[in-house]
C-alpha cells in the first residue's frame, strides 16, 4: 500500500511522520526547506506534560539534553509576590527552543526507516481518486507522488489547504508581544514568572544555561518596537525585580511576536487532511500552538493507521474534524470571550459565573495547561458506556497509572500509546505483588484474554493494581490516543466488542468508483 505523504517538516508533520511509522505505518515528508532551521532562542514552545510524553515516545531526544522544566510558577502583582504555584514529578510544563524541538524530531525521522525527509521540494498540485492521493512537486524533486492520504502541516501560508480551496478564517493580530532571550541571572532560579501591574503584562520562562525568554505584551495594532526601546523594557523589568538595579545580562535574540486567531472551515477533503497552523492559529493569553498541533497529531495518527492497516470508516475518519476542530474552536472561543475581561481589568465573573478568578489565575490556566484555555481535551465518545464510575469521564484523557504490559514489565499506561492499538485495563488490585506467570491463567484473564483477541481492532490486554475511583475487576476500554472509550463492570465480551467496534466508528465501507478530483496551486 502507498505511504501516506505529509506537506511540511516543522514540529507537526515531523511528530505525524514518527507516530505513523510507530504504528507501522510509512510515510514520505515533503519539506520546501533545506532541511536546517534558523536557530532562534527567542522562539521557544512550552510542552505540557502529556504533550512531552508523547513526544518523547517519538524519540525526540531535544527534550531531555535542551529542554527545561519550570520548577515552579510565580506570579506578581504590581511587584508583590501573589502566588507560587509547584508541580508534582512529571507533571512540570517543558520549555525549549522551537528549532530544538525541530532538530531532535527531524534526526529522529531521518533515522527511522519508514519515515522518507525530501527537502527542497514544494508542492502545486493535487489529484484524488477512490484509491489513493497523487501529489505533484517541483524543485529537488519534480515528480508525482502517490499516496493512500496526504496531510498539510504546512503551516499558516499551507499550499495544502489552498489547492483545497478551504477558507481560513479568523482575526489577525490578537495579541502582540516584544520577545527576548537572554542570559541573566533572576531572584527565582529556574521558575517561570508572570508578572502584572497597571498597563503592562511581562512573562519569564527559563531555559537551559541560565536563558530566559521574556515577554512583554505590547497594543495588538501600536507602533514598531525599536531596539533602544526594547533595551529600555529589558533593563526596566529586570530592575523591577533585582530590587532596583538592572543585573548584567547578555542578550541573545529579540522579535515581535504578532498572534492570529485562526480557524480553517474544513479539515477534510476526501483522502485530505489538515493540521497544525494549516489548520488553526492560536497562542493568545497563554495558549500553545504548537501543543495543539500535537494533539491533532495524536488524534489523526492512530485514525490513518487504522485505515491503512485494516481500513477505516468514513465516520472514524469524519471524526478527526468533528473531534480536533471542535475542541480548537473551543479553546478559541475560551480565548476570546476573556481577553476583553483581562485587557480592561473587569468582567471576569461574567466570563466565570459564580467564581471570583483575578486575572492572574485565568491566565495561569492559559500558560499551565488548565482549565478552558488550556487543558488536555476530552472527546465526547460514539457511544459512551459507563458501567462503572471512576475518576475519569468518558471521552476524558486516562490517568497515567503503572500497568503491567504484556511483555511482563510495568510502565506508566501512556507510555504503550502511539502504537495504534486499543488498550484494554482489567484493574486487578494485588495483582502487582505476583508473579505474572500466576495471574495470567487464574480468575478473569482467561476470559477477557478470549474477548480482547476477538475484537474488531488489534488490542492489547494489560493489567492495573488500581485506578482512580474504580473498583476492583473494572475493564476499561482506551482509545490508541489515551482517551477513555468506555468502563464495564467484570468481562462483558459482546459489550467489550461493541464498545470497540464504536471506537472504529463501525466497519470500512466498500468505496464507490469517483472520478479523479484535481487540485493545481498557481505558483510563481
Amino acid at each position: 500500500m502507498d505511504p501516506v505523504i505529509v506537506v511540511g517538516a516543522g514540529p507537526v508533520g515531523l511528530a505525524l511522520s514518527l507516530a505513523l511509522a510507530g504504528a507501522g505505518v510509512p510515510s514520505v515528508v515533503l519539506d520546501e526547506r533545506p532541511g536546517k532551521d534558523e536557530v532562534r532562542p527567542a522562539r521557544t514552545v512550552v510542552l505540557h506534560a502529556e504533550t512531552a510524553a508523547m513526544v518523547h515516545r517519538l524519540g525526540c531526544r531535544t527534550l531531555r539534553d535542551e529542554g527545561a522544566y519550570f520548577a515552579a510558577w510565580r506570579t506578581m502583582r504590581r511587584g508583590r509576590a501573589a502566588q507560587r504555584i509547584t508541580f508534582e514529578d512529571r507533571q512540570a510544563p517543558l520549555h525549549l527552543p522551537q528549532h530544538a524541538l525541530t532538530r531532535g524530531l527531524r534526526d529522529a525521522a531521518a533515522a527511522h526507516p519508514l519515515v522518507q525527509l525530501v527537502h527542497d521540494t514544494k508542492l502545486d498540485s493535487l489529484e484524488q481518486d477512490e484509491r489513493g492521493i497523487t501529489a505533484h512537486t517541483r524543485g529537488a524533486e519534480t515528480t508525482w507522488w502517490r499516496g493512500s492520504h496526504l496531510v498539510g502541516c504546512d503551516g499558516a501560508r499551507s499550499t495544502v489547504r489552498k489547492l483545497l480551496g478551504i477558507r481560513f478564517p479568523g482575526r489577525t493580530a490578537v495579541e502582540r508581544h516584544a520577545v527576548a532571550a537572554l542570559r541573566t541571572e533572576l531572584p527565582w532560579p529556574g521558575e517561570a514568572l508572570l508578572h502584572r501591574g497597571g498597563a503592562q503584562e511581562v512573562t519569564s520562562r527559563p531555559l537551559r544555561d541560565g536563558v530566559w525568554r521574556l515577554d512583554w505584551l505590547l497594543p495588538a495594532r501600536g507602533e514598531l518596537v525599536t531596539p533602544d526601546a526594547l533595551v529600555t523594557l529589558i533593563r526596566d523589568t529586570l530592575a523591577v525585580w533585582c530590587g532596583g538595579t538592572t543585573p548584567p545580562y547578555d542578550l541573545i535574540d529579540t522579535g515581535v511576536h504578532t498572534l492570529h486567531h485562526r480557524l480553517a472551515r474544513r479539515w477534510r477533503d476526501g483522502r485530505a487532511f489538515l493540521a497544525g497552523d494549516a489548520a488553526h492559529l492560536l497562542g493568545a493569553l497563554g495558549t500553545q500552538g504548537v501543543e495543539e498541533g500535537l494533539r491533532d497529531v495524536e488524534n489523526l495518527a492512530w485514525k490513518l493507521s487504522l485505515a491503512w492497516h485494516q481500513g477505516a470508516s468514513e465516520a472514524l475518519l469524519d471524526s478527526y474534524e468533528e473531534e480536533r476542530r471542535t475542541s480548537v474552536a473551543a479553546r478559541l472561543r475560551a480565548a476570546d470571550q476573556a481577553m476583553p475581561a483581562l485587557r480592561t481589568g473587569g468582567g471576569l465573573r461574567t466570563y466565570l459565573p459564580g467564581a471570583a478568578r483575578s486575572a492572574e489565575s485565568l491566565l495561569t490556566d492559559g500558560h499551565l495547561g488548565r482549565g478552558p484555555l488550556g487543558a488536555e481535551p476530552a472527546y465526547a465518545p460514539p457511544a459512551a458506556v459507563r458501567e462503572v464510575a471512576t475518576a475519569t469521564e468518558p471521552g476524558g484523557p486516562v490517568a497515567n497509572v503503572p500497568v503491567t504490559a504484556p511483555d511482563g514489565a510495568t510502565v506508566p499506561l501512556r507510555d504503550l500509546l502511539g502504537q495504534g492499538k486499543l488498550l484494554v485495563v482489567l484493574v486487578a488490585p494485588g495483582t502487582g505483588v505476583w508473579d505474572r506467570r500466576h495471574w495470567l491463567g487464574a480468575g478473569l484473564m482467561p476470559r477477557l484474554a478470549a474477548a480482547v483477541g476477538a475484537l474488531p481492532a488489534r488490542a492489547d490486554l494489560l493489567v492495573a493494581d488500581a485506578y482512580p475511583g474504580a473498583p476492583a475487576h473494572t475493564v476499561l476500554l482506551v482509545r490508541p490516543d489515551g482517551h477513555l472509550a468506555a468502563t464495564f463492570a467484570g468481562v462483558l465480551p459482546e459489550e467489550l466488542y461493541d464498545a470497540a467496534d464504536a471506537v472504529r466508528a463501525g466497519a470500512p465501507e466498500s468505496r464507490a468508483v469517483v472520478p479523479a478530483k484535481t487540485s493545481t496551486a498557481v505558483i510563481d
